[in-house]
Order: structure tokens, then sequence, then C-alpha cells
């Protein structure tokens, strides 16, 4: 009952559905007792609402590179899956935005990382993420950029999903805004100088600086305190977890 809730705009308990959703196949008392506290919170707390808002989103452009030409001397063949048979644009153009965070080694029990992400049609939340890792990294670095590849794979799913539907993308703003806590990675994605030393990393490191090279998107740094992806990743205080969950629902 709980996960399907999340479907529906239940953002607020993502998270903790996420934790407990790894203990279906063996789940003891412990969990049912925190099954419980969920369905409490729920009846003594509404439900925040996500408004389909067209309004266009306000981001500090500043954070972004202006000029990605140098990625294609590395990826010459980069360039965007467009659909063949797509309807003609029709009607305003849309801007899409994302919020990706990663908790490195959050799980104490396996010490895999857990990712999460949100994507924006203008102000509007349109996907939402929150899922452990399947994998165990060893730095924070990897796990962040494994969050960026899943983000990413999503964010291509989006527009070519906007644009089946003949819906227009800025042509000021044609690039994702994806914004990112982790310093390491926007550089890495952001500047065609920077050089990967970790193997295995190197799958989620080329596939989000080829993305930025055929303009699907482009990765800015922000706050940790403002990235709203850092609830989907965490438990939080009450205050701090309120703070971002209000700043996108209502």
């Amino acid at each position: 009952m709980l996960r399907w809730a999340t479907e529906p705009g239940r953002v607020d308990i993502l998270h903790e559905i996420s934790i407990l959703s790894q203990y279906q196949a063996s789940p003891r008392k412990n969990h049912m007792i925190q099954l419980l506290r969920i369905f409490s919170y729920l009846e003594k707390n509404y439900k925040p609402s996500l408004y389909m808002d067209p309004n266009l989103p306000v981001i500090d452009e500043s954070v972004f590179p202006h000029d990605t030409s140098e990625f294609l001397e590395y990826y010459r063949d980069a360039e965007e899956q467009l659909p063949r048979k797509c309807p003609r644009p029709r009607g305003n153009s849309v801007v899409t935005t994302a919020y990706v965070d990663a908790s490195h080694a959050a799980n104490k029990v396996t010490r895999r990382s857990h990712s999460g992400h949100i994507l924006f049609v203008n102000k509007a939340p349109v996907k939402w993420h929150s899922k452990r890792q399947t994998t165990v990294e060893t730095s924070a670095f990897s796990s962040e950029f494994i969050a960026m590849k899943h983000c990413i794979e999503d964010v291509e799913y989006l527009r070519f999903k906007l644009r089946m539907f003949g819906i227009p993308l800025d042509e000021n703003k044609p690039e994702t805004r994806i914004l990112c806590d982790n310093e390491a990675v926007v550089k890495n994605s952001s500047k065609v100088e920077s050089t990967l030393n970790k193997k295995h990393s190197a799958v989620a490191y080329h596939f989000t600086r080829w993305n930025v090279a055929a303009k699907v998107c482009l990765v800015g740094w922000i706050e940790t305190g403002t990235n709203i992806a850092d609830a989907m990743t965490k438990l939080l205080p009450e205050v701090k977890r309120n703070k971002l969950f209000y700043n996108w629902a209502y």
C-alpha cells in the first residue's frame, strides 16, 4: 500500500519506503514497527500538494558551463538520439531540470550507497526516484557519479517522451539542467581537461560526459542545504526535511 502511495504523490515517505522495501523477502518484527510508524505519520501529516506549475524555474545559470564544444574532441560521435517519427512540436516550449544526490555507504549492513533524483518540466515535478545502488562504492565520488548516470538515463527517457508528445524544448535552454552538490562530479562533468583515476567509475564517468557533449544535459553545482534530492537519499531531521520538501511541494 505504501509503495503505491508514493507513485501518485506521497513523496515525503519515498526514501523510508525504499529502505523498507529492501527487506520484503524476509521482514522482521522491527520492520513492522517501522511500517506502523509510517502509517501513523500519514495519519498526522496531510499529503503535500504537487502542482503542475507552468512557470519557468529560477536557476542561477552561472553554475553551468556556457561552452561544451571541447567535449566533441573526445566524443566525436556524441549526438542525442531523437525519435524518428515524432510529431511536429506545438504549443509553448518547456525547460527540463533535475536534482540528483547520493549518500555514500548509507546502508550500515551492506554499506551500499543510496541514489535519489527528481525531474521537473518547468516547475512541475514529473518523476522522483530513491533506490539503493547495486554495488558497494569505496568513495563518495563513485557513488555520486553512479547516481548521476541513473539520473541522466531518466532525463533521456523524459526528453524522448516530450518529443513524442509534440512538446518543444526551449531553444534558449535545450539542455536539461542537472544540479548536484558534489563538486568533484561537477568538475569532471563540465571540464574537458578533468581525468578519471578510478577505473570502476569509468562507465558512469564517460556516460555523463558523452551526454554533455551531445547537449543532452549540463551539470552544475548546488549547495547541499538547497539540494532537494538530499531528502531522497538519507534520513534527515524534521526541520531540514520539511524545508527541502516544501521547496517544491506545497
